[in-house]
């Protein structure tokens, strides 16, 4: 896909609103204007805008800009529905938030560019209906709330499962194809094969692992277990047959720094139950790191 760059400056649009917009609306009616003056200047240079500042004014200096994804397409009835909520947004602020004055000056900054090559389409053609709502949604809740409110999951790459994803600001997230780079695909030695776990546990509850001796399951630094694990107690709770285990997976980061070298060795095992369980070791103590669905 083509990578976003930096447009140059002269394709900022601004309008002065005189009379000061106390309403929304009036706000709005200036900013279709802006928003189709941008689209036309894009047109003549064969851009397309993958991210617009929408800046604000009032007549007491008071100033608000927020950053949305356009998806490449800068239509003027999305400019300005993104507009209107961030204005709304900014109204319904606490009394010593939100602006004391009418809006006197709109503008709208593009950040990043691409070459404009048309909009990648699913399989079937066109974004469904379904996509449209969610990003008209996304858009609404970012204006009421604020950008940093609202994250999706973003692919990271990673060793542990909970590395290998993280949820990141809904404005500053790329596309699907952006997320699957280098950095992603990268082997990452002693990551976990697919399937991904599908419960990460924010912290990692106790957990025992015993041999059918009874004696604690070992990982040595060779990466060999000392026993088949035969048994499991999670947090705390009764003991659960081990009907199956996997692994290990050892993990060895950062050896050449002992004040942050970190080795870990992971298991997968499935109890008499049913249940699939991702089981860590470090420092001599078991965790209980994912679940399976």
């Amino acid at each position: 896909p083509p990578r976003p760059q930096v447009p140059p400056p002269d394709l900022t649009v601004a309008a002065e609103v005189d009379p000061p917009a106390t309403q929304v609306e009036a706000a709005a009616f200036v900013a279709r204007r802006l928003a189709t003056e941008l689209g036309e200047h894009l047109a003549v240079r064969g851009l397309a805008c993958a991210r617009v500042c929408i800046e604000a004014e009032t007549e007491h200096g008071e100033t608000l800009a927020r950053r949305w994804r356009t998806e490449g397409l800068v239509l003027a009835s999305a400019l300005v529905d993104r507009v209107r909520w961030q204005l709304d947004g900014w109204c319904q602020r606490s009394p010593g938030q939100r602006p004391s004055g009418g809006i006197t000056l709109l503008r709208l900054v593009p950040e990043e560019v691409t070459a404009d090559r048309g909009r990648q389409l699913g399989f079937w053609g066109e974004a469904s209906a379904a996509d449209e709502r969610a990003a008209r949604g996304i858009a609404r809740l970012q204006g009421l709330l604020g950008p940093e409110a609202v994250t999706v999951p973003q692919r990271r790459g990673g060793r542990s499962p909970g590395e290998q994803v993280v949820l990141v600001a809904a404005h500053a997230a790329g596309d699907g194809e952006d997320q699957a780079d280098e950095f992603v695909l990268a082997p990452w030695p002693g990551r976990l094969p697919a399937p991904a776990p599908s419960l990460v546990h924010a912290v990692g509850w106790p957990a025992e692992v015993v041999s059918a001796g009874g004696e604690e399951v070992d990982v040595s630094a060779r990466g060999l277990v000392s026993a088949a694990p035969d048994r499991v107690s999670l947090a705390g709770g009764p003991w659960c047959q081990v009907r199956s285990w996997a692994g290990p997976w050892p993990m060895d980061e950062r050896w050449w720094d002992p004040a942050t070298h970190r080795r870990r060795a992971r298991i997968q095992v499935v109890t008499a139950g049913g249940e699939a369980h991702l089981l860590a070791l470090s420092g001599g103590r078991w965790v209980l790191e994912a679940t399976y669905d």
